[in-house]
C-alpha cells in the first residue's frame, strides 16, 4: 500500500514539476547502469534535489536535517520518499553511518559537495565527505550539473555525467591533501556539466 501511495504521489508531483520547470535531462541512463552510487550535483535551489528525485525512475535517497521534520507534511512526505533525518549536532557521524548502509544496499544517495546552496559562488570550500564516503563504500560518484534559476515557468536542465570510481585510493583514505585534490577535481567536473549546453 505504501509503495502504491509513494508512486502515485511521485507521479503527481512529477507532473507539477514538468509544468513549472519543463525539466530536460541528459544522461539519465547512467543512473540505471550502476548499482549503489553517490549522486553529486551543484546546489542551486532548495528544490533542485526534489526535481532530481522526481525526474528519475530509480529511487534517490536524501539525508536531511532532523529540524525539518517538525513540519508534519514534510515528515509525512519524507517517510514516503525515504528521506532520512540526521540529528543536528551529530550530522557527520550519523550521516556517514546511514549513508554507508544505503550504499552497501546498492541504493542511490544524493549529496551536495558544496554543503550549502550556491557554495561555489559564495567561496565556500567544498566538503570532502562525498569522496571519503565513495572510497569507504566502494561505489562511484555520478556528477550532475544543474542549470536554471528555479523561478516558476523557467527551464531547468539536469546534465548527468559519467560515473567516477575511487577504489584505487582505498589505502589513502586519510590523506587530507589527496581528498582535497579529488574533491576539487569532482567540483570541476560538476561545473563543466553545469556550463555545458544541453
Amino acid at each position: 500500500m505504501k509503495e502504491i501511495l509513494r508512486k502515485t504521489i511521485k507521479f503527481i508531483l512529477k507532473i507539477v514539476a514538468i509544468i513549472i520547470y519543463r525539466p530536460k535531462i541528459k544522461g539519465k541512463e547512467k543512473l540505471e547502469e550502476v548499482q549503489g552510487a553517490l549522486i553529486c550535483p551543484n546546489h542551486v535551489h532548495a528544490l533542485d534535489s526534489v526535481v532530481l528525485v522526481l525526474m528519475n525512475k530509480r529511487t534517490i535517497r536524501v539525508l536531511a536535517k532532523e529540524s525539518l521534520f517538525k513540519f508534519k507534511i514534510l515528515k509525512w512526505l519524507a517517510g514516503i520518499f525515504g528521506v532520512y533525518p540526521v540529528k543536528d549536532g551529530k550530522k557527520s557521524m550519523e550521516s556517514m553511518k546511514i549513508s554507508l548502509k544505503l550504499l552497501k544496499n546498492n541504493e542511490l544517495l544524493l549529496i551536495f559537495p558544496e554543503g550549502t546552496r550556491n557554495g561555489m559562488a559564495k567561496g565556500v570550500k567544498p566538503k570532502e565527505g562525498a569522496i571519503k564516503l565513495a572510497i569507504k563504500a566502494n561505489v562511484p560518484i555520478i556528477p550532475v550539473g544543474i542549470q536554471g534559476s528555479f523561478k516558476a515557468f523557467t527551464k531547468v536542465r539536469l546534465n548527468i555525467g559519467e560515473p567516477i570510481y575511487y577504489s584505487e585510493y582505498k589505502e589513502e583514505i586519510n590523506n587530507k591533501e589527496l581528498l582535497e585534490e579529488l574533491t576539487q577535481d569532482l567540483m570541476n567536473k560538476i561545473v563543466k556539466l553545469r556550463d555545458e549546453k544541453i
